[in-house]
């Protein structure tokens, strides 16, 4: 008896410690929200599926035997882009642009069949993956059905025909004064949430489309699951919409620059600050490295952060304040070139030079809720600020410092803050050290990760 009391006492003991440890992998309910925000997101990340480049087939069916590699790489949420079948008039290259669709209710048939995706979605799902799928709404690719049977759906050129979205001839811009168009597009949106169970979307040009329409559309979208919605934009007013997250342009161009030299690190500050003064509180920003509009027109990040450069920029996006941070796929290998856009172009996999890197941070986010988006952040002057960032962030007891040498120069760094002197677990090389006011040396495009 003594034994059995013993042992169940011990179990108590244990279950109680679990419940008090912050830094456990606690399944998060799909239902719960912080902040108005799904739970899971917090110290989640995204990471950008290109269906078309990313196997040499092109399909549903081949990128799910990646599904297991990325999952031990730690990536939670899986971004696709557009699933939908593509315009044929006035077609970009020799595939189109997968923002030009001719149909929101079925799937390209390049990529495979509605039973291949919804399979793909019910084996991420089973591997604990997260699902959003890439949404435009702000245009219809050049023959989309719409243009026939539904022409009060487009805003009219001058000579009464439906005209085309910015300078994109593949396209025609949809009208949102128009109702019974609005009522569509939310019902179609509606539509992949019951037909395939998605955890949410990323919306294209989200910034030219009304703001009247975002607060109907994703009330309206939220009532059917606890989704993700995620903006292509950079406006305040996109989060008093409703939306989640935004994209956070301003630090990444900045970034570049800071990576170039053309600007000091502590230039990032001004691009921060702008996010604390102009945008509500609570927000969720992703940051990001790279997607496909910068991988594919702007050499991002094979040459804006090229080589060892890339490293201490990743490392902000995934531990930054108000973050969840964006892979764009091929980033863990790398593939060091643009990925052609409206062609056949197949990224190659062998090295999975980054994977590690990845790895450790995507980790340490889901592990400590230090990192969550709405953890707290302070920035912490440990050396010369023109070449050095560093800043903790802080939550339920936990604590992460990180120290950024952005810069081709090594950097004598002091901690003279007494709070985050002693021991501490060096999260890149698993150690355990002690952090006192005494020099320490940072290489050029270094970084240190600290866990309390």
């Amino acid at each position: 008896m003594r034994f059995f009391f013993a042992f169940f006492c011990c179990i108590v003991f244990i279950g109680i410690n679990a419940c008090n440890n912050h830094t456990t992998n606690a399944v998060v309910s799909d239902t719960a929200k912080i902040n108005g925000h799904p739970a899971w997101i917090m110290q989640g990340n995204i990471y950008e599926v290109n269906v078309r480049q990313y196997t040499p087939e092109g399909t549903f069916n081949a990128f799910a035997k990646h599904l297991d590699r990325l999952k031990e790489m730690g990536v939670q949420t899986l971004w696709f882009m557009p699933i939908n079948p593509i315009s044929k008039i006035e077609r970009k290259g020799s595939l189109g642009s997968y923002y030009a669709v001719s149909s929101y209710t079925d799937v390209n048939p390049e990529f495979g069949t509605m039973e291949d995706w919804n399979n793909l979605v019910k084996q991420a799902h089973e591997k604990g993956f997260k699902v959003i799928i890439d949404w435009v709404p702000n245009h219809t690719g050049a023959d989309h059905y719409w243009l026939t049977k539904h022409t009060d759906f487009y805003v009219k050129d001058s000579t009464g025909k439906p005209r085309m979205a910015e300078d994109w001839a593949d396209t025609r811009q949809l009208n949102y004064k128009n109702p019974e168009m609005v009522d569509s597009m939310i019902a179609q949106l509606k539509f992949w949430i019951k037909k395939s169970d998605l955890d949410g979307f990323r919306f294209d040009v989200a910034w030219n489309v009304p703001d009247s329409f975002w607060t109907k559309c994703l009330a309206e979208l939220k009532k059917e699951k606890n989704v993700f919605l995620l903006a292509e934009a950079d406006k305040p007013s996109m989060h008093k919409d409703g939306f989640d997250a935004t994209y956070t342009w301003n630090e990444f161009h900045m970034l570049n620059k800071i990576a170039k030299g053309e600007r000091p690190a502590f230039a990032i500050d001004s691009a921060l600050n702008h996010t604390d003064t102009a945008f509500p509180a609570h927000i969720i920003r992703m940051f990001f490295t790279s997607n496909h509009d910068e991988n594919s027109w702007n050499k991002a990040d094979y040459e804006t952060m090229p080589g060892a450069i890339h490293a201490p920029f990743a490392v902000f996006t995934q531990t930054i304040k108000n973050s969840v941070p964006l892979i764009y796929s091929g980033q863990e290998e790398p593939f060091l070139r643009a990925i052609r856009f409206f062609d056949k172009d197949t990224m190659t996999f062998s090295k999975y030079a980054r994977a590690d890197f990845y790895r450790t941070l995507l980790t340490l986010r889901k592990n400590n809720a230090a990192l969550s988006a709405d953890a707290s952040f302070k920035k912490v002057v440990v050396g010369d600020e023109k070449a050095v960032y560093a800043y903790t962030r802080e939550k339920d007891g936990k604590k992460v410092l990180v120290i950024l040498n952005w810069s081709n120069k090594p950097q004598t760094i002091t901690v003279k803050d007494a709070t985050l002197n002693g021991k501490v677990k060096n999260v890149f090389t698993k150690t355990e050290e002690t952090i006192s006011d005494k020099p320490l040396q940072v290489e050029a495009w270094g970084y240190k990760v600290y866990e309390y």
